[in-house]
């Protein structure tokens, strides 16, 4: 028989256990931190009807889609979680209590090129409030707060999260005269990060702006200083469209909620850059960076929009949202080194290793620290006591538990902690519990580092 060389197809990301505890780790953070906003769970279907998904296709999204059939169903693979939940929430719109805050953690799928930090299959953890007719601007207000909860729980210090209005961009341009154009310029000026001013004016110039309004957009945008600066300065163009003053009305406002939020001023910036490709994007955007990886781009985005399920509904559901690339974000802690090594990630607290033939009370005990909660591995292998050990070491277990004919006649167990080489006999009893502290103690700690 031909063997069959094993592979993992390029774009697509397998963990040794260590890692995987770790993501597992990040995700676990994530629930927890979206639950203590009132985010209720949600898992939608990878697989969907592709008239379903592509109803708000086209273009890239419909090339990058994986679409496939089976019988005579046309189906496909879910490009992001937004389109989904936009599908559910006009299907169960009448059992939803609105409005509607979900969180989701789920892989999506792109057939775009593979590439460093970009995958095929990746993970995204979204958030959304779904508002019935309408939605207070609080919501895109506390999304900031959600954000920054969010990294500094997981141990990140260095991240800004920028924030714009695409009213504010589309009341500017309305009143250069550029409505028609609107659409494409804001696709430009978000890529301004990565191409450079320079090319944003000759691609500004391409989609047919004049050289005069190329060079104002370009100053508007590269408005400086800290946001209540900002801000300030956008006020001299007040009173020159209705859609410019709402949008200024709604960035002062959430700019203004941050410090109620506990949002530090050095985690959050006014940046008029930010635009959002997306067309449905219609109010607050959202970028966010890490400061010292800026090559990495945004690790969580997102923004308010309108008419969430337009294609499926007439019912009017405007909604705020954002999303982190979770297999991304992982990748950069990775590559850095930024990843807590200090964190259990053995698939157990304890592995007990029974010396004699009589395994009873190895099982007993096994079961005794069970019940305290504590996570126990059984080693029945018939191995020498070195392979016991080398296993021990290799799944990186923070206690080994002897039991041989000694400590069976003198009803106690042996234990070792691995990291500090220290042993202890005493009660089975005695030892859960001064096992169980010590991994609760060591079970504090962030997912990154430092």
């Amino acid at each position: 028989m031909e063997r069959i060389k094993p592979r993992t197809l390029s774009g697509f990301m397998e963990l040794l256990p260590d890692r995987q505890a770790q993501m597992e780790r990040i995700m676990e953070t994530l629930r927890k931190t979206y639950m203590l906003y009132g985010f209720a769970p949600l898992d939608t279907p990878i697989i969907e009807a592709s008239e379903v998904l592509l109803a708000k296709g086209g273009g890239e999204t419909e090339k990058q889609i994986y679409r496939f059939e089976k019988g005579d169903t046309d189906l496909s693979l879910r490009f992001d979680l937004t389109v989904p939940l936009a599908k559910y929430v006009a299907l169960n719109y009448g059992q939803l209590a609105f409005p509607f805050r979900r969180y989701q953690i789920g892989k999506v799928y792109r057939g775009e090129r593979a590439q460093r930090g970009r995958f095929r299959e990746f993970y995204q953890a979204d958030i959304d409030v779904i508002g019935d007719g309408e939605l207070g601007i609080l919501n895109e207000a506390e999304i900031p707060a959600i954000i920054y909860r969010t990294f500094t729980q997981l141990g990140l210090r260095k991240f800004k999260i920028r924030v714009n209005n695409r009213k504010v961009l589309n009341g500017f341009f309305a009143f250069l005269g550029l409505s028609d154009k609107a659409a494409d310029i804001m696709r430009t000026i978000d890529k301004i990060d990565k191409i450079g001013a320079d090319k944003c004016r000759a691609l500004l110039l391409d989609d047919g702006v004049s050289a005069d309004k190329a060079d104002e957009i370009l100053r508007f945008i590269s408005i400086s200083g800290t946001s209540a600066e900002k801000l300030q300065a956008l006020k001299a163009y007040e009173g020159k469209n209705e859609i410019f003053d709402l949008g200024l009305k709604e960035l002062s406002a959430v700019a203004g909620c941050l410090p109620e939020f506990g949002v530090p001023a050095e985690n959050f910036e006014i940046d008029l850059t930010i635009a959002r490709g997306l067309d449905y994007y219609t109010g607050t955007v959202y970028e966010t960076t890490l400061t010292e990886h800026p090559e990495i781009g945004s690790v969580c985005s997102g923004g308010r929009y309108d008419n969430l399920a337009e294609y499926y509904t007439d019912k009017k559901l405007p909604g705020v949202g954002i999303s982190i690339g979770l297999t991304r974000l992982f990748f950069v802690l990775e590559e850095q080194g930024m990843l807590s090594d200090e964190l259990i990630t053995a698939p157990a607290d304890v592995l007990i290793l029974p010396m004699t033939s009589d395994i009873s009370k190895a099982v007993e005990t096994a079961t005794l620290l069970r019940e305290a909660g504590i996570r126990t591995m059984l080693y029945g292998e018939d191995k020498k006591f070195k392979a016991k050990m080398s296993y021990a070491d290799k799944i990186g277990v923070p206690f080994v538990v002897f039991h041989g004919d000694d400590e069976i006649s003198q009803g106690v167990v042996k234990v070792k902690d691995m990291k500090t080489g220290e042993q202890f006999t005493e009660q089975a009893e005695t030892a859960a519990q001064r096992i169980k502290t010590a991994i609760d103690v060591r079970g504090t700690g962030r997912v990154i580092k430092d």
